[in-house]
């Protein structure tokens, strides 16, 4: 993968494998799992995992459902919306057709254990189970699936005891969850917070997960054996000025969303944090790096247009995961 991706261009072109029967593309695998979901896609299986998930949907709604502390429960996401999953609570995911949802999780360790299962009719009471070591989701998921559907279990309703473990590996996780909220919303409460300091936590240290809003400055050095995961994000008004002074320089840009993987190998080096904002007629040539300025060559500009993004008011959201 680039380390520059459009996402609306790159929605764009990988649209049909957002359909069924596939219904997600993986823009990144390596310590962390960035994929985007499609629909229609209704399941009856519940997924148990021993990490978090992130979701956040780009186009259109979705509906969690989930198994919160041994009741049955439906988390709608809305467009816009983020939602963090904790690890160990059985969900199943419910996608609608037209919609588009990002999905980011953290590679499995050695000695983790996912669960897949089925519940009798409408309630919690456990048909059937399997027990695997996550390597891929996608390949992995579909025997277990079939199996399920050619089982006695399914044609009879009822499960069997002795295909049940009488203790699962690891104890489901008895917390509430969170409510999904509006990410420019919660931006927009904490601009002068960000501002002020710098940086945000965006799930606080509760979590796994480490999610920071970054306002106007350079970052630390990172030294952590992590991929991170940045969304570079304009603010309206910052928006029409960046455009403006790429137009002086004889661009027709327009400023749209940009994502970035790091690299574990990158970890060590310093991260500004920002990103070209180039609409999908116009092509990054050249990206670099310095302590106080990002240079660009854009298609179509004869000079380099060096911005010196670290005094724009500009908002990261960066994902990390230890």
């Amino acid at each position: 993968m680039e380390l520059l991706v459009n996402v609306r261009k790159w929605i764009e072109e990988n649209k049909a494998a957002f359909l069924p029967p596939v219904c997600n593309k993986l823009m990144h695998r390596y310590q962390l799992n960035v994929m985007f979901v499609g629909g229609p896609n209704e399941r009856k299986d519940y997924h148990i995992e021993e990490g978090e998930e992130l979701f956040y949907q780009v186009k259109g709604d979705m509906c969690l459902k989930i198994i919160e502390n041994g009741n049955r429960r439906d988390i709608v996401i809305r467009e816009g919306e983020m939602f963090l999953l904790p690890a160990r609570i059985p969900h199943s995911p419910q996608r609608y057709a037209d919609t588009v949802g990002l999905v980011i999780e953290r590679e499995r360790l050695k000695t983790e254990i996912d669960g897949l299962r089925y519940y009798v009719g409408k309630s919690t009471t456990v048909l059937f189970e399997k027990w695997f070591h996550c390597e891929d989701l996608g390949t992995q998921l579909m025997p277990i699936i079939q199996e399920f559907f050619n089982s006695r279990q399914y044609q009879m309703g009822k499960p069997n005891p002795d295909e049940l473990l009488k203790e699962t590996p690891f104890p489901l996780n008895s917390t509430s969850v969170m409510e999904p909220f509006s990410f420019q919303s919660w931006l927009n409460v904490h601009r002068g917070e960000i501002k002020q300091k710098q940086s945000l936590s965006v799930f606080g240290d509760t979590f796994e997960t480490e999610a920071i809003a970054y306002g106007p400055g350079v970052s630390e050095k990172s030294k952590k054996s992590s991929d991170i995961w940045i969304w570079q994000l304009v603010l309206l008004e910052e928006s029409r000025r960046l455009c403006g002074s790429l137009r002086c320089s004889g661009s027709k840009t327009q400023a749209t969303f940009y994502l970035a993987v790091v690299p574990v190998e990158f970890g060590d080096k310093e991260i500004l944090g920002y990103l070209a904002h180039l609409n999908d007629q116009s092509d990054c040539m050249e990206f670099e790096q310095s302590n106080k300025m990002i240079t660009l060559e854009l298609s179509g500009i004869k000079h380099c247009a060096q911005l010196k993004l670290k005094k724009k008011s500009s908002l990261i959201f960066s994902k990390i995961y230890n």
